[in-house]
């Protein structure tokens, strides 16, 4: 166990809160752990050793972390409760239960988030940041300020009265909004208007010369130019959260296009999950919203400011010197000589790629180079998360309109990305593409592309499997992998694969593990293979990178694995529902999780074998969802050389000290002391200056 009080950068946060609900399960909670998880984001917001900029981009991350919790998870378990489930949770708690501790630990977790932005901004104005308020600016800049609001915000902004003839107006999810107390007319009482902050529309930080101002403060300071004539008596800042857990029923649906559409529509509406309020707030006022919201008091959030953290994400200030320095991926030469390209390079070897540290250029060169060579007849790709780079959507194009066969299967139920995924369909079916919208009752989370091309031998397949989305802005802030491969029999099992996606043909494969319909039981038998070679005294171990472990079903696997003596290291980022340490059941199991400058994304999967060790890696954390609910890809690692590298990746993040913690048995997660950072190795190693 590393020491308890031996890391003074990250002394404010040692340890964090205990992931044990339930003292007699052999499960952790995963509300808890989630919790567990943002607070070793918020250590890195704490943590002196960060430029104070991306302290500030930890911190904007935590409270935008926690708004997604409270539109997913916690607006589940209200859902739960409201449809009357009883059935306990995993480590055997009723949701009424579960959502007592979420409301305990978030009000607690909310307030140190803002206190770690507020202290970050503090730090920033000691160096010279000019995060100020409207009252301290001089004359000038007031008169600057003053005419900046006449001519670019107030144009955008709605006053909405509320009295027996405009009714109280609906509050959007995450809106941050104005309560204003009018002076009644003719003696009546108050009056009350509110009026939205257009966030979104406008940038939530106001740049004035060299003064930074909140968008609120602005606005709450001209506040009488919506109302003239009437008296202002006192504004109050106030933000809601909606549940956007909503499910789209594809079953009942002819058309799953607008079905989506539809259902984003009404995701707007959900019911409000959550109220945050600055501290003044009138008792009055809360009571107001509180009805208006249909909230339990436990759910209203009382703080100091700013409220909505997330919002302080990209802050318009140029200082190198207090951010992370610049870092520019390699791109690998993969084009062999002029006349064979990527495909003669990958006819002589697998590549892989480590990113952000190998560049995805490099894949947005391998689909650049098949829509323009005329040998190339056919690209299939599946598309979770696309943004917004136009390299991938314009190679797609141009393939299709080249004459290629191109499908794309884009799944529009990508959370939170159905929009820009209904844009690209679109796009893509008006090129000329095939575009197929998923698997009914699944998610389509593979990450595959499968290009087929006319050579003297035949026809032949090439194919890339990642970890991550196809989206070149992620790639440079998420750890992935990337195989590009000529393997013959990949590409079979890459085709049966779209054969079995696209005409729900039945597959077969040499080599990779796909769910819902291999993956669970191809990771059993290799968990039960391994427990028997350690029963028979043979080489036995296991070595598994994810993001999350919530699946009981491969938590029990491994408690098997552990008690018949098999060795289990897990790097996990997120939320493990797996308790290591118990003695009898999990004693052989150890379990780091490791953050950093880059959010690592990448799955490995890796077994003794008895001396000939066998590497994996894909698209499925171990969770329900990935394994049973969604189509995810997981391919081994044929070749000796870059198996060897999978390990050596492996090994690196093991031994990092710098964003790892342990998990205890106690549930909690302990800071290692120390400053080798496993991301810096990588990076170093691929840009040595």
């Amino acid at each position: 166990m590393p020491p308890a009080d031996s890391n003074p950068a990250t002394d404010q946060l040692v340890h964090t809160l205990s992931t044990v609900a339930n003292p007699q399960s052999q499960f952790l909670n995963r509300e808890l752990s989630w919790l567990a998880f943002n607070e070793r984001v918020l250590a890195e917001a704490r943590d002196e050793r960060n430029p104070l900029l991306e302290r500030l981009k930890y911190a904007a991350i935590c409270g935008s972390n926690l708004d997604e919790f409270f539109m997913v998870r916690v607006a589940g378990i209200h859902r739960q409760i409201a449809a009357g489930v009883h059935v306990p949770s995993p480590d055997g708690l009723l949701p009424r239960e579960t959502l007592k501790l979420v409301r305990d630990h978030t009000h607690v977790m909310l307030r140190e988030i803002e206190r770690a932005a507020q202290d970050t901004l503090a730090a920033l104005r000691k160096q010279g940041v000019k995060f100020t308020s409207v009252g301290d600016l001089d004359k000038k800049t007031r008169a600057q300020l003053h005419e900046h609001y006449l001519s670019e915000i107030q144009p955008v902004l709605t006053p909405l009265i509320v009295d027996p003839g405009h009714p109280f107006p609906y509050l959007s999810n995450l809106s941050l909004n104005l309560g204003v107390h009018l002076k009644g007319r003719k003696g009546e009482e108050a009056e009350f208007a509110r009026v939205k902050i257009p966030v979104g529309i406008l940038p939530r930080v106001v740049m004035i010369g060299e003064s930074l101002l909140m968008l609120e403060d602005v606005i709450a300071a001209h506040i009488s130019e919506l109302f003239k004539g009437r008296k202002v008596l006192s504004t109050h800042l106030f933000r809601v959260t909606r549940n956007t857990d909503y499910e789209f029923e594809e079953e009942e649906a002819e058309d799953l296009l607008a079905t989506i559409e539809d259902g984003l529509r009404r995701r707007r509406f959900g019911s409000a999950v959550r109220l945050e309020v600055i501290r003044d707030t009138p008792d009055e006022l809360l009571k107001y919203l509180q009805d208006k919201l249909n909230l339990n008091p436990a759910d209203i959030f009382v703080l100091e400011g700013p409220l909505g953290t997330s919002d302080l994400m990209g802050l318009p200030v140029k200082r190198p010197d207090l951010a992370y320095p610049d870092y520019q991926p390699a791109i690998a030469d993969l084009d062999g000589d002029e006349e064979g390209g990527i495909f003669e390079t990958l006819r002589a070897g697998d590549v892989v790629l480590h990113h952000p540290y190998d560049s995805f250029v490099n894949v947005l060169n391998f689909l650049e180079e098949a829509s323009l060579d005329p040998q190339v007849l056919a690209i299939k790709q599946t598309l979770y998360r696309t943004g917004d780079d136009p390299r991938l959507l314009g190679a797609l194009r141009t393939a299709a309109e080249n004459g290629k066969q191109v499908v794309a299967m884009i799944e529009l139920k990508a959370r939170f990305d159905e929009q820009r995924n209904i844009s690209w369909a679109r796009k893509l079916e008006r090129a000329g593409a095939h575009v197929v919208y998923g698997v009914p009752g699944l998610k389509t989370h593979a990450k595959v592309t499968l290009i087929v091309r006319r050579e003297e031998s035949g026809l032949r397949r090439y194919v890339h499997i990642g970890t991550g989305n196809y989206n070149a802005k992620t790639a440079r802030l998420y750890t992935d992998l990337s195989l590009l491969s000529a393997d013959a029999e990949l590409g079979a099992d890459v085709g049966e694969l779209f054969n079995h996606l696209t005409g729900y043909a039945e597959a077969e494969y040499a080599h990779l593990l796909v769910a819902p319909d291999t993956a669970r039981s191809g990771f059993m038998a290799l968990l039960e293979r391994e427990a028997e070679h350690a029963c028979a005294g043979k080489e036995a171990w296991v070595r598994l990178k994810f993001n999350s472990l919530t699946d009981p079903g491969m938590i029990e696997g491994l408690y098997k694995a552990s008690q018949a003596g098999v060795k289990i290291e897990m790097v996990l980022r997120g939320v493990c529902c797996l308790r290591p340490g118990v003695p009898g059941l999990s004693e052989n199991i150890r379990v780091h999780s490791l953050l950093g400058r880059y959010l690592e994304h990448a799955r490995v999967y890796a077994f003794g074998n008895d001396g000939k060790a066998e590497v994996y890696f894909g698209s499925a954390d171990w969770m329900s969802r990935n394994l049973d609910r969604r189509v995810e890809v997981i391919a081994p690692v044929l070749d000796d050389r870059h198996r060897q590298g999978f390990m050596n990746i492996m090994d690196t993040e093991w031994n990092d000290q710098r964003g790892s913690w342990e998990l205890e048995v106690t549930g909690q997660y302990v800071k290692f002391p120390g400053d080798r950072s496993a991301q810096k190795q990588f990076a170093a190693a691929r840009n040595p200056a």
